[in-house]
C-alpha cells in the first residue's frame, strides 16, 4: 500500500521527466525545474531545493540523470 509521501514522490518523477523533454523556453522548464529563489533562505526553511530533492529520488529508484530522454525506461523505472 502507497503512502502520500510514496505518491507524492512519484508524481513528482511523473512530472520531471516530460517537463525535462520540453524544448528550453518553455515556462515550466524555465520556472519549474530551473528557478532557484535568490538570496539567503529563512531561518526554518528546508535547505535543499525542489531539483535536489528529485536527484535524491531518482537516485533511490535506480534512475540517471539521461533516463528522462526514453520515456518507456523512465515510466518503468519510477512505478
Amino acid at each position: 500500500m502507497f503512502t502520500e509521501a510514496c505518491n507524492t514522490e512519484i508524481q513528482q518523477l511523473k512530472w520531471y521527466g516530460p517537463v525535462q523533454r520540453m524544448e528550453e523556453g518553455r515556462l515550466p522548464k524555465k520556472k519549474g525545474v530551473k528557478w532557484s529563489p535568490p538570496g539567503r533562505r529563512k531561518l526554518g526553511r528546508p535547505k535543499a531545493t525542489w531539483a535536489e530533492g528529485i536527484r535524491g529520488l531518482m537516485g533511490g529508484k535506480g534512475l540517471m540523470e539521461e533516463d528522462w530522454k526514453d520515456r518507456d525506461k523512465w515510466k518503468k523505472k519510477i512505478r
